[in-house]
């Protein structure tokens, strides 16, 4: 099975083979599903070296359009500077095809399911507002965490984009798993100055 998800990247590596790829052409690229196909693409610069100034647009970005998502939008908006952001076209290129061949791997056990779920106008208002908690973890100056709420992110998106049910729940459960994770992480940063005197 050939996903949505790789159909709309194969598009877009076709338009950057000719142009510059902007936050306008992924939006553009589908209605509903470009909400999470465009807050996919955000948050993958987030798994590898990001170049200055990306982080910020990306990062904002994918906030705006899942608090959309939570609030129950089906066209995405985002501020005309930031949709006109044109991405650096070496590393989009690399990035994207580094994506597909994940989501080669994925077309293996992701598909439409449990669609009562999928489908539902409140799964998609739960699906933006996970997204946008998880942005929000990304978003935080904890060095070396960001591929952790990343994944969730790109899970959900996908899962958004297929229909899939069963990876909504998976994902549901990985953000709880990651938020924990964070709520521990946060609490022995906080702690550690008390600690370190008695290791001493």
């Amino acid at each position: 099975m050939h996903l949505k998800f790789s159909q709309d990247l194969e598009s877009l590596l076709a338009r950057l083979a000719t142009q510059p790829l902007t936050l306008e052409d992924v939006l553009a690229q589908t209605s509903e599903r470009g909400f999470s196909l465009a807050i996919g693409l955000m948050v993958l610069p987030f798994l590898l070296p990001v170049p200055p100034g990306l982080t910020g647009v990306c990062g904002s970005a994918c906030f705006l359009l899942a608090v959309q998502m939570a609030l129950g939008k089906r066209l995405p908006w985002l501020p005309k500077k930031v949709i006109q952001f044109q991405f650096p076209r070496t590393f989009i290129l690399q990035l994207l095809k580094k994506l597909q061949q994940v989501t080669r791997l994925l077309e293996k056990f992701v598909r439409p399911r449990l669609l009562w779920i999928a489908q539902s106008p409140r799964i998609w208002r739960c699906n933006g507002l996970c997204m946008a908690w998880l942005t929000v973890l990304l978003m935080l100056p904890i060095p070396l965490t960001n591929p952790i709420p990343t994944l969730g992110i790109l899970l959900l998106a996908i899962a958004t984009i297929e229909d899939d049910g069963l990876l909504m729940c998976v994902s549901y459960g990985l953000t709880a798993a990651i938020t924990l994770f964070f709520v521990v992480l946060t609490y022995t940063l906080f702690q550690a100055p008390n600690w370190l005197p008695s290791l001493l």
